[in-house]
């Protein structure tokens, strides 16, 4: 998976501007239907490359999904926020890490604050996030004439 060895570089590169080198790396878990649907996890393929290159614990199991969320695709913020809440739950592994938390797009951040939610929870000590990409709104521009 190319992109994925791509994305964990350019993450590597900027890992030095986190507030912290973490203990742990983990992905944001996909439900078991999108997994099933796509094959894989984009996240879990980009959180393992990118831990081998800070020379970190990747941590798979750690964080998962405690029920299956309808895609994020379409909804509003607000509706974002509630499709996710309390859709995660975290592991003992954490208690007391700093865990890097890697999601492949970032829109609205709930699904984020979510799984981040839960890794404090579980008595994470610092949670931080990189994501692959951040998505915009669309800006409309005229061409002038």
């Amino acid at each position: 998976m190319p992109a994925a060895g791509f994305w964990a570089g350019r993450m590597a590169e900027l890992a030095p501007q986190l507030p912290a080198r973490p203990d742990l790396v983990l992905a944001v878990p996909l439900g078991a239907a999108r997994r099933r649907q796509r094959g894989f996890n984009q996240s879990a393929e980009i959180g393992k490359r990118l831990a081998r290159r800070l020379g970190c614990a990747y941590a798979a199991r750690a964080l998962w999904r405690v029920r299956e969320t309808a895609p994020q695709s379409g909804l509003t913020a607000e509706e974002r926020e509630r499709n996710v809440a309390r859709a995660f739950a975290a592991g003992a592994r954490v208690r007391g890490r700093r865990v890097l938390l890697v999601d492949d797009v970032l829109t609205t951040g709930a699904t984020a604050r979510a799984a981040a939610a839960a890794l404090q929870r579980a008595g994470a000590s610092q949670v931080m996030v990189m994501t692959a990409a951040r998505a915009v709104r669309a800006v409309h521009i005229e061409a002038a004439a």
